[in-house]
Parts: structure tokens; sequence; C-alpha cells
């Protein structure tokens, strides 16, 4: 037994996240082996630590250092290296591409949050998505508001999922493939699951959809910094998060805490949106700041982010023919500035 054994042995064995092999991906940090006590240290990095998957590797690892001699196996796991993700990103072959979770993916993860419920979260979060589309970007939306679903009622969704070869394929408005909680709820029913069974369903919504080819992926998370939100930060690879306030000097303060949550879980912040930014009088044209001035401005300042756009207490237009509550127009002024937040999403994202 010595250190090339063990490098071959455990380099045979793959990245759970990457599928290749931990030779391939360089994984294989250091080795030590003290055959007078026939124990073997190893450190491994691989796409991403604390997971189950990781665990599932390090019974592989303990298996095959043993099968070589060893009787004792200390192993420690880090992270790959950003640039060696990157060699791989893109690389996926059809099967894997199918699992969102993969860092081979080229998907942008967008998070909504807010620190609060009522400051209009999901409505940024569908206006949002539909203005993506509409610069001809694939767009996906996961209501993973679990308790609070509103993404069906606000998009005027009346069809349901189907099911097509053990896969759910997401329902599709306004070029936005979505999928929520309410499609499986009946009768509106009230969500009183608890926690493991709700990452199930997480899971499901990542892993058992046939997104497509996606260029974006909106997530649509449930207000504050609760399980159901750690979860999702755990799960993803990675995601850039715009937090939602209200110019509300409290509101503000408390959407501090999902911006310093997505920080904690190594998530980047894009920028700060402020909703229900003013009122504007049809009639005069001018602005009434119902709910203060600033909030936004001053969590963007406190997160050290920037505060990309400002939108104004509205209403979209309604029609019976193709009647959506939630979503504006094209051409409606609110509907523009969400155009214009998507483009600096895009620019942003394409950096």
């Amino acid at each position: 037994m010595n250190e090339q054994i063990i490098r071959d042995v455990v380099g045979e064995l793959k990245d759970p996240f990457l599928h290749r092999t931990l030779a391939e991906t360089d994984g294989i940090v250091s080795v030590t082996v003290k055959p007078e006590k026939q124990h073997v240290s190893v450190k491994l990095a691989i796409a991403k630590i604390n997971t189950a998957e990781q665990m599932t590797l390090q019974m592989k690892v303990v298996e095959v250092i043993k099968a070589a001699g060893a009787d004792s196996v200390g192993i420690r796991f880090e992270e790959l290296p950003a640039e060696t993700l990157e060699k791989f990103r893109g690389t996926a072959t059809e099967s894997e591409a199918q699992d969102l979770l993969s860092p081979l993916n080229n998907i942008e993860f967008i998070s909504i949050a807010s620190g609060k419920g009522g400051v209009g979260k999901s409505t940024v979060s569908v206006n949002l998505a539909v203005g993506l589309a509409r610069l001809g970007k694939k767009v996906g939306l996961i209501d993973a508001d679990i308790y609070g679903f509103s993404v069906p009622d606000m998009m005027g969704i009346t069809e349901l999922p189907v099911i097509r070869e053990n896969r759910i394929i997401p329902v599709e408005r306004f070029g936005v493939k979505v999928i929520s909680m309410g499609f499986f709820v009946e009768d509106n029913a009230p969500v009183v699951w608890r926690g493991p069974m709700l990452g199930k369903v997480l899971d499901q919504f990542f892993r058992d959809v046939d997104w497509g080819d996606l260029d974006y992926l909106i997530l649509d998370l449930p207000p504050g910094t609760g399980d159901v939100a750690l979860d999702i930060h755990q799960m993803i690879p990675a995601s850039k998060e715009i937090v939602v306030t209200t110019p509300h000097p409290t509101a503000a303060f408390v959407a501090a805490r999902a911006g310093a949550m997505a920080l904690q879980t190594d998530h980047t912040l894009l920028g700060v949106i402020e909703n229900m930014a003013w009122f504007q009088s049809q009639s005069t044209g001018e602005k009434e700041y119902v709910f203060g001035k600033g909030g936004g401005t001053r969590l963007a300042e406190e997160l050290r982010t920037e505060l990309l756009g400002q939108i104004p207490l509205g209403q979209p237009d309604w029609n019976e023919t193709d009647f959506a509550p939630s979503v504006y127009a094209k051409d409606h002024p609110i509907g523009q500035t969400y155009a214009t937040i998507a483009q600096e999403i895009i620019d942003k994202t394409s950096k």
C-alpha cells in the first residue's frame, strides 16, 4: 500500500455532481499513507460539499481504500476552485443536462427574496420572468413559496402540468415555463406539511420536471429566512439573488436579513428592487410616496449592492380573453420598467 495505489483507486471514483472521475477533475488534493499504522488520510475536492451526495462518495472512498489494505481512513472535503468548475461547465451529456442541480449546467438561477410577505415579491418574480422571455431568453419559473403559492393565479394559468415518461411537463404561459405547488393542491387547500416533505417536493421540482433548454430559472422564494428558503439556497449550485422591499424603513430593515442569508450561503447579490415606490395620479401626474421614501436605496447601500429599479404602485390592464391579473403588458409603463430591469439582469449575468 502506497500513495500511488491510493491515488489510482480513489481516482476512479466519480465526482457526484460533475460525473467525471476524481482523476479527471484533479479532485485528489493530498494523500498521506502511514504503513506502520495501516492508516490513510485523503483530502478531496468536489463540486459541492456538505450534501447527501458527499456522504455517498465518502462511503465509497472508505470502501476502496480499505480494499487496498488500509485499516482506517480519514477523509476531508473541500470545494473545487471556480476555474476548475468552469472548465467542465457546459459539457454535460443529455442525461446530465436534465439535472438542473448539476454544476455542469449553464443555467442562471435568479432567486427573488424578501424579508417579509406583502411586498410584492411574487409579482416581481412573474414580471421579471415574462420580461426576460420577451427579450428572447428561455425562462423557467419555480413558485417555491410553498405555503403561499400564487404564481399560477397571477399569470392566469388554468391548465395543469402533464406527466410524460415519468417526467413532469411544466405549463408554459407568456413564454415562461412554470411549476408551482398550486398545481398539486386541490381547491386552494392549505399546505400543512412539515419540512422534510417540502424538501422532497422542491427536489422534485428540480430533478423530475422536464425543463428542456433554459437560459434562466427564476425562483420565487418564500419570504424570510426559514427552512424552505435555506433548503433552496443549499440545493442549487449557485444563484444570483434579488431582494425585494418597499420604501418603508421597516420593510427594508427586515429585507436586509434575506440579503445577508444569500451572502452567508455563498450566493451572489444581484441587487435590490423597490416595489410600491410611489403612486402616480392619472389626473395630475403627481407622485405620492404612500410608503415613504428611500428604503430601497438604504437597503442596497447596507447590502453593498445596487438598486436595480423602482416599481410604482399600479395595476395591469385586464381583459377577459387573455386574463392574467398580475402581468403587465409589454407597452404598459410598468411593463417597460420591468423590461429595463430584465435587460440589466441579462447584461450583468452575461459578463
